[in-house]
């Protein structure tokens, strides 16, 4: 089976899995097919739409709404700073501040 670097994109519920936004791939399953998550603008309902680096995330965690950016695909669930590597989150709020 080929690497998610190799392909260019991974799965959805599984890139929410390694980047620790779910606690596993159910999960993250539940919450796609909840269409709680949008991909550049589109609600996405499809636990195997690819997602690419380069690409923006919108999701759910706890109480609040993240913006993230995806900056590298990650080849395992590996420990927090190696996910956290892998995106940098977007703020609106301080964006809008900065101007």
């Amino acid at each position: 089976m080929a690497s998610p670097g190799a392909a260019g994109s991974i799965r959805l519920d599984k890139l929410l899995w390694y980047l620790r936004f779910a606690r596993s791939r159910s999960i993250a399953q539940a919450m796609i097919a909840a269409g709680h998550i949008r991909l550049e603008g589109r609600r996405i309902t499809r636990a195997s739409a690819p997602v690419r680096a380069g690409e923006t995330l919108v999701l759910p965690v706890g109480e609040r709404v993240e913006v993230i950016r995806l900056v590298a695909l990650p080849r395992r669930r590996g420990p927090a700073p190696e996910a956290h590597a892998c995106y940098i989150r977007l703020d609106p709020g301080a964006t809008a501040a900065a101007h």
